[in-house]
Parts: C-alpha cells; structure tokens; sequence
C-alpha cells in the first residue's frame, strides 16, 4: 500500500506526526542535542537524579554515617525521598536537598541549550512533565531551575504540567484529533506507550463544560507492564487491541458517545505513514522496521467504532504529553515541554491563534496581529 493510501486509511484526518495540530504547530519534537560527555538528556533524566544522589551518598558511606544504608540508590522510591523531605533526619534532609540543588544545575544546563537552539527562541514557558515530576523532590527541582535560569535573566516561566503524568499522555491524545468529532462525541480512545509500561484510557472530553478542553479527564484506564511479561511485538499489538476493545465494550455499556478517534503517544520520531524512524529502542520487539505499522495493525484490529471507520493518530509521546497543557497555555504565543523519564523528552510549540475558542483559525500574521485589508488583498 502507498505512503499516503496508508496515511489515509489509518488516520482519514491527517498525517502521523504532523508538524500542524488543530490548536498549535509543533516547531520541534525529539531534539536529540550532545555534548562533550554525550547526549544532553542523559544530564537531566530520572537515571542521572539518582547518580548523583549516589553521589553525595558515597562519603557519608565511607565513614559509615549513610543515612539511607545499604538500600542501593536506584531503589530508594520517590515516596520515601519525599517522606525525608519533611522529616526529622536533618543529614538525609541535607543529602536529598543536595542532590536536588546539582540536579536542577543540571536541567538548567540543558533547559538554557534548549532556549539558545533556533527551534526554541522566543519560548516563554516550559511545562515540565514526566515520572520525575510527580514527586515533591520532582517539583523543588523544577521550582529551583526556574530560579536559576532567571536569575541568568532568562525570561522564562518553568512549571509542573497539571495533569498527573500517568494521564496527561491520554489527555493530550485529544488535541491530535479535529475539533468537528467533540461535537457529535463525548468521549475518545487515548493510548500512552512507554518503554516499560502501555496505558489505554477512555477520556471524557468535557466540551460542553469548555471548548477549550480544560475539563477534559480520564474516567476509565488500564496498565499493562509489558516489561515484565517481555511480549513479541504482535503479541504487544495482540493485548494493545484487546485493551481497546475492551474500553469500547465499557464505554458502550456506561452510555458514552465514543468517537472513532484513538490518539496514540509513542516514543521516537513518527513518519506520517506511521512508521516510526528511530527512537523506540526500548518497545517489545522492532518497531522501528519499514515492514511493521502500529496504526495500520491497530485498524485490522478495530476497522470500526460504533457505526464509523476508526481513525487513528500517532505522535510522540513527549509531544501528546505537552498537549495535555494547551487549554492552559493560551497567555503565551510559544511554549515548550520536557518530560523527565528515562530520558529528557522534549517538544516546542507555537500557539494557533484562534477565535473565541471555536477551533477556526483567525485571520492573522505570525506576531498575532490582525491583517488589514491590504494586507490580504
């Protein structure tokens, strides 16, 4: 099948990874920046925060006064981290916030290469997602680079994305699709791949209580931690279809107005066709090979939903969790998002402009000013 037959029979609406979004375009997604030590994200991922708290363990270790004890620092869960954070044991106090404060050094390092990057100019804000996030030590970094970059005089908000990080992969499957399905539809399919976990969810739209999407939420989902049970790739699309199938089945008995519409957040670089290029070293079995098609299996799975052809629409992950953020952002003309996982996912996106929310695009120049009448004649 041709590239752009694929392209229309999996997603009848646009193409996989496409740089125009009904509500922004996407200047850049996946940035992949190094330096002399390597890649950038490495600097600012969930893996370095407890390289360096290892760090500032080893010589309270020496002397034997480790506050944490043998418990190997990669196993330290973020709930006891955040216990500590308001605890009595002031020298587990200190080593936590320590690790904190050379953390946020790090991200600034990498959030300040971002803003220095043609793709990132002129961001105002940057929402900051991810695992790390969810977490109080998550939040005192993010605060703490924010500080850092101002007090550089760099003019930028830095905040915690709003949804929890489990949901906002979901949320923001709702601005892949076109805004005419919200008014027949209640309710969408989202799903949010991951190197370790795949979450499907059914997500409540709430565009009758606002057409921007800010009352969106998730009412049902389900995880399957694919790391454990090391699937096949088809047998991963096999349990990937049967989760949808049954949130449809579930959807339908609660009475909900599903559209034909599944967005889907995955890793790596997405050709429109649905393909993807690179990234998604860490997904169960090759999904990186010109022979293998997540959107276009999904469709033999699930050809229709309700009385409709199913639609599909492919991201990147990084990119679906920052959209979760749009009805939020709309004070600023360009923002981005970075999501601290197992690696530093980021995207940059400019704002449409828009007419009371009415999803049209108003007649505009790029600095948002109305055009006069010459200008469009």
């Amino acid at each position: 099948m041709a590239t752009d037959e694929l392209v229309k029979t999996t997603t009848g609406i646009a193409a996989h990874g496409a740089a125009r979004l009904p509500s922004v375009d996407i200047d850049s997604f996946n940035i992949e920046m190094k330096d002399e030590d390597g890649f950038l994200g490495d600097r600012a991922s969930k893996g370095a925060f407890r390289e360096i708290l290892e760090r500032w363990r080893k010589p309270l270790r020496k002397s034997g006064e480790d506050p944490f004890g043998k418990e190997p620092s990669d196993e330290i869960s973020k709930k006891t981290l955040d216990a500590i954070l308001i605890g009595d044991d002031t020298e587990a106090w200190a080593v936590v916030h320590s690790a904190i404060e050379d953390f946020a050094q790090e991200l600034a390092y990498v959030t300040r290469r971002f803003l220095k990057s043609k793709a990132w100019a002129k961001t105002a804000r940057i929402v900051v997602g991810g695992g790390f996030r969810d977490s109080r030590l998550g939040e005192l970094a993010i605060a703490r680079t924010g500080i850092i970059l101002k007090a550089e005089d760099f003019k930028i908000d830095m905040v915690p994305i709003r949804a929890h990080p489990d949901e906002a992969g979901l949320i923001g499957a709702l601005h892949l699709a076109p805004s005419w399905i919200f008014e027949a539809h209640d309710s969408i399919l989202a799903v949010d791949i991951g190197g370790t976990n795949i979450r499907c969810g059914l997500v409540e739209t709430g565009w009758k209580k606002a057409k921007d999407l800010s009352k969106a939420k998730v009412v049902k989902s389900e995880l399957w931690r694919h790391a454990d049970d090391e699937p096949t790739r088809e047998g991963a699309v096999k349990r990937l279809t049967k989760m949808l199938k049954g949130l449809i089945t579930e959807a339908e008995k609660d009475g909900y107005k599903l559209a034909p519409f599944i967005g889907i957040a995955c890793p790596g670089v997405i050709n429109e066709d649905g393909s993807i290029e690179k990234g998604a070293q860490n997904l169960p079995g090759n999904w990186e090979s010109s022979k293998f098609n997540l959107p276009a299996s999904l469709i033999e799975g699930i050809p229709v939903i309700g009385d409709h052809d199913t639609a599909i629409l492919m991201h990147n992950d990084g990119v679906v969790q920052g959209l979760s953020e749009v009805p939020f952002m709309q004070d600023v003309d360009r923002w981005g998002v970075l999501t601290i996982g197992t690696g530093l996912g980021n995207a940059r996106f400019t704002n449409r402009r828009k007419d009371n929310g009415n999803g049209k695009d108003r007649d505009s120049t790029e600095n948002g000013k109305k055009k006069s009448k010459a200008d469009k004649e």
